[in-house]
Formats: C-alpha cells, structure tokens, sequence
C-alpha cells in the first residue's frame, strides 16, 4: 500500500475542517500533517484539535516543508494566485477552494503554472464527484429529457454580517465569487456547454459587491438558462431544474446532501424520485484528489476547467455593469 498523501493546510478557515479534516478522518490514503496561520495560537489550536503535528506562522514555510506532498488552499480569494503558485513551484499538488482567482486572467496565470509542473490543480467544487451530480448528467446524457430547452439554478442563503469577508471586494467578495459560482458550473457541466451571458441583474451592498446576481444565458441549439446566486435571501435552497422536450428534472440540494437530497424525474405523465447517500461531497472530492495525484487521474474541475468557469463570471459582472474582481 502506498504512503498516504501528505497535505498541508494553509490557514485554519472555517471551511476546513468540513472540507479537509473530517474527510481525511475517513480516508486512509490522506494525512494532514501541517498548518499555517498567521496567528499561531490560532493555528496551535486548530493543531490540537485536529491533530496535526506540525504548526508554522507562515504560510512559505508549509509550502517548503519537504515532508508535505500537496497543499489545500482555503485562504481569501485574493490569496489564492500567489500562493497556489508558490506551493505549485514548490513541488506540491494544490486543492484550491473556489472561486478559482479573482478573475479569468488570474485563473490562467494559475493554470499555465501547473501545465509547465506538471503537477495536479483542481478547483474545490465538490459537488461534482457526489453520486448525486453524477446520476444527473446520466439522466441528460441519456437524452430521456429529449431536446434541453431551459434550465434554472440557484445557491440562495442569508446575509452575512458586515464585516464578513464576503462583503469586501479587495478579498473577492460577493455572492457570485462564493455562492452563484456554484449554480454557474452546474450549468457548464450540465450541459457540457460554455454558456453565453446575455444579462445580469446585481443588488449591490458595499461597493461593487454583489448581494445578489441573477444572470441569464444562451446555450446552444435554442437552449436558455438562469443562475441566481445570493447572500441575501431569506432561508437556504440548492438546486436546478432542467427542462426538455420530453421531460423535467429537479436536482435538489447537490450542494450540502448530507442534510437530504434527491433528484425528481418526470417523463410523460411518470414521475420518480431517487435519494443518494447523505456522505458528504467533501470525501468524495478528497478521494478523487488522491486518485489524481497518485494515478494521473484527469478530474473534471481542473484548472483548465476553473479558467474558463472564471470566463463566465467575469463575463456576468461586466453584464451586471460591474468591475471584474
């Protein structure tokens, strides 16, 4: 059996331990073996809770440890560029947390670096390696829905308080960037289309902040689609309708299905209802990083994906008449 990957953990975000630390928990072939933060006490304590063996202040220094193999990168988005490249140059394998970069041409800085290194860079949608996104695309590809004709998504939960992170556009900050991106590349891989912004509707907050984006697109052969994401709306929701010719899909929460999900399925005057396994997306995505690193595995939230993911929101904030990020 093959040593287990070694992952070192820039930052003790409060992603972490959902995203890296209880799916390691589970996962023989993963080992987390060192965090950074810039406040060490912080960083000592997140050690000693989770078991982590060695702490640095400095984000370099988990990067230069010789004893990591990959590193997982939940830090601000506007962190994201600098030291995914550094952990890249280094020799180390990166899981990135979305949004990918603050925009498209940052994404492409990213992705040539891990071309030329040859090392594996994926963008952390989890989603897409659940049981449940994967029985969704069957259901299109099997062409049971007939001619696609429109599709609505949306990632919608309440709003954070002001001095979130989310709510400042230096760091990245918006609904699109943290939850419409989500709803976004459900659409791309849906569809297995790169969608063309036609409009897009913004509520701003703090400047050039979106609380909420509602973005409507063009696909092919006639196809239409709408995502909304937004940090402003009352209650929680995730999930996409697909309509066709023939038939209407509803996949419900891919996002979080640990807390239930299903897909509905109507064909004709049948209706059905399937239910996945409530293990969260994290482990899965975990898994697939591993096989990635360890086989060569090419996963379907690479970098080359992330750049052109990054393309369509930077298109949806110029529709909005916002800056990019």
């Amino acid at each position: 059996m093959a040593e287990p990957l070694r992952i070192g953990t820039l930052g003790a975000a409060g992603i972490t331990p959902a995203a890296l630390m209880e799916p390691a928990k589970e996962n023989d072939n993963v080992v987390v073996t060192a965090v950074a933060a810039r406040d060490r006490d912080r960083a000592e304590r997140f050690a000693e809770r989770h078991h982590i063996q060695t702490v640095y202040d400095q984000y370099d220094d988990v990067i230069a440890d010789e004893s990591v193999d990959a590193i997982y990168n939940p830090l601000p988005i506007s962190h994201h560029l600098e030291y995914t490249v550094k952990a890249l140059r280094a020799g180390k394998h990166v899981l990135c947390e979305k949004s990918f970069a603050l925009n498209a041409n940052e994404a492409e800085e990213m992705h040539l670096v891990a071309e030329k290194t040859g090392l594996v860079l994926i963008e952390a949608f989890h989603y897409r390696y659940h049981p449940i996104f994967h029985r969704a695309l069957e259901i299109v590809d099997s062409g049971v829905l007939g001619t696609l004709e429109h599709i609505d998504a949306r990632f919608v939960v309440g709003t954070p308080n002001a001095e979130n992170i989310r709510m400042h556009y230096e760091t990245g900050g918006g609904a699109t960037m943290d939850m419409g991106c989500y709803p976004i590349s459900w659409l791309r891989h849906i569809t297995r289309e790169e969608p063309r912004v036609i409009s897009a509707i913004a509520q701003i907050g703090n400047p050039e902040v979106d609380l909420r984006l509602e973005i409507d697109y063009e696909l092919g052969n006639g196809l239409t689609a709408k995502t909304v994401g937004s940090m402003c709306d009352s209650g929680f929701a995730a999930d996409m309708e697909v309509r066709g010719s023939s038939g209407r899909m509803l996949v419900v929460n891919p996002l979080v299905p640990q807390h239930g999900n299903k897909i509905e399925l109507t064909v004709g005057t049948e209706s059905t209802e399937e239910e996945f396994t409530r293990r969260p997306t994290y482990s899965f995505q975990l898994e697939a990083f591993v096989d990635a690193v360890r086989n060569g595995t090419r996963l379907p939230t690479d970098s080359a994906d992330a750049v052109k993911q990054m393309k369509v929101i930077d298109s949806a904030y110029l529709a909005a008449g916002m800056r990019t990020r």
